[in-house]
């Protein structure tokens, strides 16, 4: 019998790839689907990424083909093809990007031939087989990026010195994805590095296009976007490398030492660069030691998100705010070995502390779990309350702060309660934006 998954924290691979394509400059995404995919997708976004949505040729704008069902009964391709050439008449792009949905999937669409039929005219265009059943939107994310260093990226360019690629941080599906881009590419930067972060502001098409010319690929996640890095060594020969998305000083420090050596830099300039950061980071923070025990804000903390949110906040919170994690949830579908991979070497926190990890995809579960391991004998005088408690999560965790009297702030998706605009927590700086929004959580009621 086939499972289902309660109140899910993502969309199908098809919203995953339209979001992608939506934060690549001057790329047209075009849809060869259902009617209502691109709504659906949407609102749905629109629901959980702090109201981000929209954009050129993006959300509801986006080209679709709309099949119907003379469609599914005959075929597609003539729909496809009428849908790639009036958009290219009607709307100005520097790439024009399909992707397919369930439906044209099923029916055996061969989109591929179509689109070759317009590359032989010239007109710049690529496509990926996205059907949403293939996997989630973390999985459709992926599938642009094979598709983009397969058959955009220029081949056989010769490596610069000092220049690399970044991604891993999946645009919507981290809501602070513009500001997390920006704030790595800003550490990388001051050492005196060259970056393509492909969505960021200050990224273009013509940097995405001569992307095969990095010395390194950095891969912030220990899942997503592993598969395109694969791709990208066998296409252009970069490696690559994986590393957590670093939240505050103590992960900050390791994400540019580990760079630093995995380039040769020079290390001396690297440690100065991190003792320069830690003085501006301690300078701002020192003020708040005060306030902070006096008001006693340390919390037990429940984290609960995707892998990069669960393995970075929890590191954060133990290790430079002196919080106390004890449950940690990851909510992505994930592979045995995955689970074991992030148990094994994303918990080795410098506090010693040692959180419970479970792995859970219904969110309605989750309670479940923190009482079994944390059982309140609330019959007997005494017993070892969870409280003061925070929950660090997403929208759909509130109930389950509400139910055990913890404060909560929306980090992971789905983020409904806050507007997102260019908000960050990567590098110190976020760090200390973080540290803001936490203890504003505790103190609002004041």
């Amino acid at each position: 019998m086939s499972e289902f998954i309660e109140r899910p924290r993502y969309f199908c691979a098809l919203g995953g790839a339209l979001e992608t394509l939506s934060a690549l400059p001057d790329v047209v995404p075009i849809l060869h689907a259902a009617p209502g995919c691109a709504g659906n997708i949407t609102w749905t976004q629109n629901g959980g990424s702090g109201l981000q949505v929209g954009g050129y040729c993006a959300a509801l704008a986006v080209p679709s083909s709309n099949v119907q069902e003379r469609e599914v009964v005959f075929g597609g391709l003539e729909r496809l093809r009428e849908e790639i050439r009036s958009t290219v008449e009607l709307i100005e792009g520097r790439l024009y990007f399909v992707i397919t949905g369930c439906v044209t999937e099923v029916i055996g669409d061969d989109v591929k031939a179509v689109v070759s039929e317009f590359q032989k005219e010239g007109v710049p265009i690529i496509h990926a087989e996205t059907g949403g059943f293939k996997g989630n939107s973390y999985y459709g994310y992926d599938l642009v990026l094979q598709s983009l260093f397969r058959n955009y990226l220029e081949r056989d360019v010769l490596k610069v010195k000092k220049r690399v690629n970044v991604w891993g941080v999946v645009p919507f599906m981290d809501v602070f994805w513009r500001g997390n881009l920006e704030g790595v590419r800003t550490l990388l930067e001051k050492l005196g590095l060259e970056v393509n972060s492909f969505f960021s502001g200050a990224d273009t098409l013509d940097d995405i296009r001569k992307a095969g010319g990095a010395e390194l690929n950095i891969v912030l996640s220990d899942v997503y976007g592993v598969e395109a890095a694969e791709v990208f060594q066998e296409v252009h020969g970069t490696p690559y490398i994986q590393l957590p998305l670093p939240v505050g000083p103590s992960a900050t420090d390791q994400f540019l030492q580990q760079v630093s050596e995995a380039l040769s830099l020079n290390k001396s300039a690297t440690d100065q660069m991190i003792a320069a950061e830690h003085q501006q980071y301690y300078h701002y923070f020192e003020p708040l030691i005060e306030g902070y025990n006096d008001l006693d804000l340390q919390r037990y903390a429940i984290i609960i998100g995707d892998v990069n949110y669960a393995v970075a906040l929890t590191r954060f919170l133990a290790d430079d705010l002196g919080w106390l994690p004890e449950f940690v949830v990851f909510t992505d579908q994930l592979s045995e070995e995955q689970q074991q991979k992030l148990t094994d070497a994303r918990f080795d926190l410098k506090s010693g502390l040692k959180p419970k990890v479970v792995f859970e995809t219904d969110t309605s579960e989750i309670i479940r779990h923190l009482k079994q391991n944390w059982p309140e004998f609330k019959s007997q005088k005494y017993y070892n309350a969870f409280s003061p408690a925070f929950v660090v999560g997403s929208s759909l965790d509130r109930d389950l702060a509400q139910s055990i009297g913890a404060s909560h702030l929306s980090i992971s998706f789905p983020v409904a309660n806050r507007v997102v605009i260019d908000r960050g927590y990567t590098g110190y700086r976020g760090g200390l934006r973080l540290i803001e929004d936490l203890l504003s959580s505790i103190i609002v009621g004041r």
